[in-house]
């Protein structure tokens, strides 16, 4: 609990970079998050490439954090892996999300660009990635060691809660 609790969008790192073992870590907590019936639609791509992290904010106006960022992690639906039409974009949704708590609890900090539905957006990735025809970007995630430290955030709404009717 305490890293849903503590995580926060870092977009500012050190030049410390992060080793293959902690990135690997990090994509097999992507790869542990539910997926509608366990299809698993998604395909990763990290990248340490500096040109090719320092074009993102080119063609994403958050993306700013790139620049700093010693590595992100592409994360991608793949519709020809699909059995439950659509659900693709929950699926990496959640590995999107396990990935962020996983950085937290390894200490790093990281932040959820989004990609899909912006047809632009997944456009331009599909084209500097050289992603195939069926395979979606839906996030970036950029992930580095933190040069700055956010409180917790206390985000429970009551009146965002309604017991069994609305």
């Amino acid at each position: 609990m305490k890293s849903i609790f503590t995580r926060r969008s870092i977009r500012s790192y050190t030049d410390q970079p992060v080793d293959d073992a902690t990135v690997q870590e990090l994509l097999k907590a992507a790869m542990a998050a539910p997926s509608a019936g366990n299809q698993q639609p998604w395909h990763f791509i990290v990248v340490r490439d500096r040109q090719l992290l320092d074009q993102v904010p080119k063609i994403h106006p958050y993306a700013k954090m790139l620049i700093e960022a010693p590595v992100a992690i592409l994360v991608c639906g793949d519709e020809t892996l699909e059995k439950h039409k659509g659900y693709w974009v929950q699926d990496c949704s959640a590995a999107t999300q396990n990935t962020l708590l996983a950085a937290e609890e390894l200490g790093l900090g990281a932040v959820w660009l989004g990609i899909y539905p912006t047809e632009d957006r997944v456009l331009a990735f599909r084209k500097l990635f050289g992603l195939p025809e069926h395979v979606t970007p839906l996030s970036m995630i950029a992930i580095g060691h933190g040069a700055e430290k956010k409180p917790p955030a206390d985000r429970f709404n009551p009146e965002r809660v309604r017991y069994d009717r609305w």
